[in-house]
This record gives structure tokens, C-alpha cells and sequence, in this order.
């Protein structure tokens, strides 16, 4: 992470950010506008080019979207490993060396890579999820090359002193501090974490725990080096205004000659069965109380699999997918409001178990207990009574405008494919997911809502906040512990 950033990005397919409601930081709510019933769509436009993807000797995945709209392109360069790849002792590693890749190599000095980039006329920045780390630069089109000769570079041949481990573990060990620490509800959904995952390596937050940053070494980021920067387990996106065979030449003369390795095996670390509700009861300075209900639901396993993970989709934004939508709507306003703040979502993707989550800050007045019966009250309610076709219109209509207009930008393009890829997906999977959403009916939604939300698949979490000291540190945003370190 070069530049700490409060954003969150929630773990699976980038598709899945504009399909579900707010969850990390929920906004207050506004009051609906009354809009006319749209009319589901029943498909997506076809994308005018296709992407493309190679394969090259050493094993590493080549993807190439073009986009002529512009004279500007995208490289990203995507590893399949995370913190779901950590061992316990060693929690963060996978974050750690993502700073350390700014560091150097044989002939770049530290820093040198990102002042190259800028140089190009560009932009770079790196990311580290629980499945995935990744590296991008945008730059004018004309200066691909040259970016991808830099980015091949490190990845084959990262190193650094021992003095600048040392000084860039303080970075991180900052950010954990920002960014946790001193922000409750990310440290209440932390030990949230820790309390639904028992197996899983999901339990371990993607910055590390605090006493395993002050323990680790140089020697721990280069052997997580060592053993996951192999070609087999990386992929390189580009897009934007580029022809895919000069572009797979290029990798070629700079990718190709990094020698193969073997993809070391990953154990299964299944997950068992929970059985009885778990809670946390978390206290600390703060200005308000939180709930968050996290429950155990299936998730896409199969792209065409048959799946409740479609309708649990759905839910998450019937509940929460749109300004006026049912939690914001019946929580938040009128006379009878209870939370100042709602929120819904759902993970559907991903390396490890994913959760389906409600959230609510009580009003003035209101209790946590208050609003967690008003969350489940909401999902009960659609288990009895069903969702409307109107409901179900307005939110489809919403992922076919987001599929539509997050064309116009080659880095969400570059993105979503290269989340797709870790997830071993197609290259048409967000078509192919879209559709899918599109065929949701209302009596799945209503099936989901009764089968999943137990006592037994839940892990409540509540922040009864404390005074607040005024001299005591503040921080300065709030990230939610499982999202994204940039």
C-alpha cells in the first residue's frame, strides 16, 4: 500500500461493488423521490470488443481488453495470493510485501519504480485483498512498454536492504493503527471476524495483527516471495487503446523469460459448522453504539451451478441496494425510526467462506437491541410476505445501467477482469453473472430470506461505545478490517 486510502472493497468480484448496498460505512439515509416503476431489463448490451486471453510458457495468464475511446492504458499485474495464503505467526505478510515491491530491484533504487512511472506521464498504486494482491499503472497508451518492462522487473526480481524493511514496517504498522486501532467499529469488526472464522484463514485481518508486525522479519516477506511471485500464479491485464498481439508480444519479451515454478499446493481449510448464535460485546471510546449480525450463507461456487447465491444477491439489495430501499425506507425515517444509519451485504465470491451482513448505528434513543430485532425484522418480513416486481425491476435495471457505464472506464474494465481471473471465472462472467440476476425471481428472494437467517448461522457483533477522551488520538476514517489495503 504506497498511500493509505479509507476505501473499502469488499472480497469477490468487482462486479459485486455496484450490486449490493453499503456495508463498511453506512451513509446517512435520504429520503426517497418518487420515481416510476421501471420495467426489468432482460439483458445486457454486448460489449462492441471482446477480451482476450493468453497463455505464455512460463505458465502466467495474459488478458487484453482493447478500448480505442482514448490513447491511454491500463497494465495490471494480479498474484493469487492474499492473507487467506498467511500462516499464523506471520499475519500481514502479503501486505507487507506489497510495500516492499516499491522497494527496489538489481537496478531500480527504492522509490525509483514509482518515480519512472510518473515520468511516463502515469499513475500507479498497488492493493492487498484476503485473495488476491495486486499492481497497477495507468499511463498513455505509447508508454505500455515501458511500464510493462518495469513491472516485470520487480516481479521477477524484487529486493531490498534490510534497513528499508525495517523502515517501511513502521508505514504499515501506522496504517494498522489508523485504520484500526483507533477506529472502533473496525476493530469490533475484527474480532468479528475472528469470532465467525475458526478454521478459515478469513479469521486474520489483511493488515496483520499488531503483535506479529512488531515479530516480523525480512526473511518472512522475502520467503512469501519466494514461494507465491511465480508466473502460474500471477495474471497480467491490459486495457485500453492497444492491439492484443503487439501487447502479447511484449509480455512475451518481458514476461516470458521468467522461469517457470511450480504453484505451491494450498491445503483445504474447511470451515465447520456453527451451531448456536455467537456474539461480541466490544467497548471503547466512541461516539456512537454499532451492531453488525453476520450470518454463514453459501456463496457462488460455480459460475453455472445451480446456487442460492443469485437470490441472495438480490436480497442484499432489496434490502439495501438503492436510496429508499427497504432498510433505509423503514429504519431510518419517518416517526418511527430507529437507527440513524442502515446498511446490507453480501459477499457471493470468493477464496474463502463468505457472510451475508446487516448493520445499524441505533438513533437517539434506540438501543443495539432495538435495531438487530428491526434488521431481522426486515428479512423476516420479506420470508412471510415476498418482494414486489417492482422491487425486483428497480434493482436489475440498476446492475444493467452499472454494467453499462463502468465500460466507459478501462480501469474498472482491467479490474473486473482480473478479479475474475482469481476467482477462476470466464472471461464473459460478468455478462454471464448479470444474466443470471436477471433470471431471480421473487419466490427465490422470498426462499433465501427463510432459509439463512437463523440464530444458528450468526455472529452478532455490538460497539457500546465509552466516553470519548478529548485529548486521546482520533482517527482520521474508518475502513472495514476485511476490505482492501491500498
Amino acid at each position: 500500500m504506497k498511500h493509505p486510502s479509507p476505501r473499502r472493497f469488499s472480497a469477490g468480484v468487482a462486479l459485486l461493488t455496484a450490486l449490493a448496498g453499503p456495508l463498511a460505512s453506512v451513509a446517512l439515509a435520504q429520503a426517497p423521490s418518487p420515481l416510476p416503476t421501471p420495467a426489468a431489463p432482460s439483458s445486457l448490451p454486448t460489449a462492441s470488443v471482446k477480451p482476450v486471453q493468453y497463455t505464455l510458457a512460463n505458465g502466467m495468464t495474459l488478458i487484453v481488453q482493447p478500448d480505442r475511446r482514448a490513447p491511454t492504458a491500463v497494465q495490471m499485474l494480479w498474484v493469487r495470493v492474499g492473507s487467506v495464503d498467511e500462516v499464523d505467526g506471520t499475519s500481514g505478510v502479503a501486505h507487507v510485501l506489497e510495500h516492499m515491491m516499491f522497494k527496489g530491484t538489481a537496478t531500480l533504487k527504492p522509490g525509483e519504480f514509482s518515480r519512472r512511472v510518473a515520468a511516463l506521464g502515469g499513475r500507479e498504486n498497488a492493493f492487498t485483498t484476503r485473495d488476491y494482491t495486486g499492481y497497477y499503472q495507468q499511463i498513455p497508451a505509447e508508454r505500455l512498454e515501458e511500464a510493462m518492462k518495469l513491472e516485470s522487473d520487480r516481479f521477477a526480481h524484487n529486493q531490498w536492504p534490510d534497513d528499508e524493511f525495517k523502515r517501511e514496517l513502521e508505514v504499515v504498522k501506522e496504517e494498522r493503527r489508523m485504520r484500526t486501532e483507533d477506529q472502533p467499529r473496525a476493530l469490533l469488526g475484527e474480532q468479528q471476524n475472528a469470532a465467525v472464522f475458526m478454521a478459515s484463514p478469513y479469521h486474520r485481518p489483511v493488515v496483520g495483527w499488531m503483535s506479529d508486525l512488531d515479530a516480523m522479519t525480512p526473511q518472512d516477506a522475502r520467503a512469501f516471495f519466494q514461494r507465491w511471485y511465480v508466473p502460474a500464479n500471477a495474471a497480467v491485464v491490459v486495457a485500453g487503446d492497444v492491439d492484443p498481439e503487439r501487447v502479447r508480444a511484449l509480455a512475451e519479451k518481458y514476461y516470458g523469460g521468467i522461469p517457470a515454478r511450480a504453484v505451491p499446493e494450498r491445503k483445504p481449510r474447511t470451515e465447520p459448522t456453527q451451531r448456536g448464535i455467537r456474539r461480541i460485546e466490544f467497548k471503547a471510546p466512541a461516539e456512537q453504539a454499532y451492531v453488525s449480525l453476520a450470518f454463514r450463507v453459501p456463496q457462488m461456487e460455480q459460475l453455472d451451478s445451480p446456487t442460492d447465491a443469485w437470490a441472495l444477491v438480490v436480497l442484499s439489495a432489496v434490502l439495501d441496494g438503492y436510496t429508499g430501499s427497504r432498510l433505509d425506507r423503514t429504519l431510518t425515517q419517518g416517526p418511527g425510526r430507529v437507527a440513524d444509519s442502515v446498511g446490507a451485504g453480501y459477499g457471493f465470491a470468493g477464496r474463502g467462506p463468505q457472510l451475508f451482513q446487516l448493520v445499524g448505528v441505533p438513533a437517539a434513543g434506540q438501543t443495539t437491541e432495538t435495531v438487530e430485532a428491526a434488521l431481522r425484522a426486515q428479512v423476516a418480513r420479506i420470508a412471510r410476505e415476498g418482494v414486489g416486481a417492482a422491487e425486483l425491476a428497480r434493482v436489475k435495471t440498476q446492475w444493467v445501467a452499472s454494467e453499462t457505464y463502468k465500460r466507459d472506464s478501462v480501469m474498472a474494465q482491467a479490474r473486473e477482469l482480473g478479479s475474475n481471473w482469481v476467482q477462476g471465472l470466464p472471461l464473459d462472467a460478468s455478462e454471464r453473472i448479470v444474466q443470471h440476476l436477471l433470471a431471480v425471481t421473487p419466490e427465490q428472494v422470498q426462499a433465501v430470506a427463510g432459509r439463512y437467517f437463523g440464530d444458528d448461522q450468526l455472529t452478532v457483533a455490538t460497539l457500546r461505545p465509552l466516553p470519548i477522551d478529548p485529548k486521546a488520538r482520533r482517527g482520521r476514517g474508518f475502513a472495514a478490517p476485511q476490505g482492501e489495503m491500498r
